[in-house]
């Protein structure tokens, strides 16, 4: 098995590069046995003295590591360049060393593998490349860490840990951003000069919106009336297939998977996803969505946002430029801006169950440790008090004594004046620790940002936070039951997942340029014999199966 940096073992590599290339044949279960870390020992009981005598206190001595983002869009900032990390590393005493990934996440990995240096850290996407690392022996079980550092277990909770826990029944994984609440910022944004000047009409239903974009077309030819944002994954037609149906968030288009009874079904023969795209296909061809929205960055969606050039957008985090778009329309005219509505849905649906986007207990990615790290408790005390209160008051709004100063009963910081007069220097402080953010604790950080707001007048709100408490927590699905449904790549399902995947990208393009509904329905009717025939059926079956397993641990089983 994997050792120190100074004494690992060639077979043990052998036997990892094999599993991270798909040579080793590991299924996602990793259920063979021979490649699982042997259960150890039970430890003798200790009192609760003897088990703090053993901690190891953070900033007692120095602690450096090495952290490898394994994203291709990832470059980590420098450790203590900022003002949060700096006061870390300094009355911490933790020092950070980047590994980044120069572009190709996939390749620095392996190269990384094949040389028998692995980062003490990795930071990735749950999942395949998590599991075949677990399966090889490569990961540290952060199990008997729990009771010594309590911070992830009292936050996460016993039934997010759970759903995080490997096929042998340990733990390895480190959420960021987990929760046991609603969050996300999926929705629409609004112009609000222009919705103003067109008299503030009523938009609430899927005729409406179609309505006020076409007033708009007519009376700004320079303006877009509707931006999908589809620089990202089609968020924005993600967002408007949640109209057409109650209980139908995006995640089922992402998972390529509708639920009908105790069953995952096809996409393409979904009623609401094909009444959603002949929507959508409207919209395009009648020069009411952007033209470019297929080929288009991310860049130019924001730029136009800044610059008032979008009428409605949607997408997954449309907080993000619709709060600096607001910012920057207003230097202008104070009365210009953006806001975001409530989502809008087909006439007769319940406006409650519709939604615009997802959140799950397990949140975004994690962190794993590697054995290549020499002291991997140590690593862990760091990253359990990165997610607790302290770590994470330092992190999200700098040290104490400038934004904020003492906390609340809860640990909740205290903001001072700078916090609301010094907008610039906040942004700027906030914004620079943002990929710094490894081990998020939604719970504790929202509601910190949310008591506070709420002690505001509504004009000195942050207008992110304002919108998320009015409107986007309120229409998030809680989809932690259809997470994970996704196969090994390498595995046949996961080929045939790709393949679908192709087929589905190409079907919705096409489906964007159909001349009529009918053409619409027949793209869509070909993509499902497209998917059937090169065995979507058994993609969906496996599919099946993990949602199902999903519901069994969620409820305890």
């Amino acid at each position: 098995m994997w050792k120190s940096k100074k004494n690992r073992t060639s077979s043990a590599l052998t036997l990892l590069l094999a599993s991270v290339i798909g040579l080793a044949g590991c299924s996602g279960g990793g259920s063979g046995g021979t490649t699982d870390t042997p259960e150890a020992e039970p430890a003798p009981e200790t009192t609760k003295e003897e088990t703090a005598s053993t901690n190891f206190e953070l900033g007692a001595e120095p602690l450096n590591f090495s952290f490898y983002g394994n994203y291709d869009w990832y470059t980590m900032p420098q450790w203590g360049g900022d003002e949060a990390s700096k006061w870390i590393k300094e009355n911490k005493k933790v020092d950070i060393t980047a590994i980044n990934s120069g572009g190709n996440a996939a390749q620095k990995l392996n190269t990384m593998i094949a040389s028998s240096e692995l980062p003490d850290v990795i930071w990735t996407d749950r999942g395949a490349d998590v599991e075949r690392l677990r399966a090889a022996g490569a990961l540290v079980p952060f199990d008997e860490y729990l009771k010594k550092y309590p911070n992830l277990k009292e936050w996460a909770g016993e039934e997010t840990l759970n759903m995080l826990r490997s096929s042998d029944g340990k733990l390895y994984q480190f959420p960021n951003w987990y929760t046991s609440q609603p969050n996300g910022n999926a929705g629409y944004i609004v112009n609000k000069k222009i919705y103003t000047e067109l008299g503030e009409p009523k938009l609430e239903t899927t005729d409406d919106l179609y309505n006020y974009l076409v007033q708009v077309k007519e009376k700004y030819p320079n303006v877009i009336p509707f931006e999908p944002d589809l620089a990202v994954d089609g968020q924005g037609l993600d967002v408007l297939y949640g109209a057409f149906g109650e209980d139908h968030p995006p995640a089922f288009v992402s998972n390529r998977a509708v639920p009908n009874g105790d069953q995952l079904t096809s996409i393409f023969t979904d009623p609401v996803f094909r009444e959603a795209t002949q929507y959508a296909s409207k919209l395009f061809r009648e020069k009411l969505m952007a033209q470019d929205a297929l080929t288009q960055t991310k860049d130019q969606v924001k730029e136009k946002v800044y610059t008032g050039r979008v009428a409605v957008a949607a997408g997954a985090s449309p907080t993000e430029y619709g709060s600096v778009g607001d910012t920057e329309l207003k230097k202008k005219d104070p009365n210009d801006g953006y806001f975001m509505i409530w989502p809008v849905h087909k006439e007769g649906l319940d406006k409650n169950k519709i939604w615009t986007g997802t959140y799950n207990s397990l949140g975004w990615n994690v962190s794993v440790i590697t054995k290549g790290a020499e002291d991997p408790e140590k690593i862990f005390a760091f990253l359990d008090w990165y997610t607790g209160p302290e770590g994470q008051r330092v992190i999200m709004w700098g040290p104490e004594g400038i934004y904020w100063d003492g906390t609340d009963e809860e640990g909740s910081p205290l903001f001072t004046d700078a916090f609301v007069t010094d907008v610039e220097g906040r942004s700027k402080m906030m914004d620079a620790t943002v990929n710094l953010q490894w081990n998020g604790n939604t719970v504790f950080v929202d509601n910190s940002k949310m008591k506070f707001e709420q002690t505001l007048a509504p004009e000195d709100q942050n207008w992110e936070t304002r919108y998320q408490s009015e409107i986007t927590w309120k229409t998030q699905y809680n989809a932690t039951e259809f997470i994970n449904l996704a196969p090994l790549p390498e595995s046949e399902e996961g080929i045939i997942q790709q393949q679908v995947n192709e087929i589905f990208n190409e079907a919705r393009a096409k489906a964007l340029y159909a001349q009529n509904d009918e053409e619409v329905l027949s793209i869509l009717d070909k993509a499902q014999e497209d998917a059937m025939a090169v065995g979507y059926d058994k993609l969906l079956a496996f599919k099946t199966q993990k949602w199902q397993e999903n519901k069994a641990q969620i409820s305890g089983q």
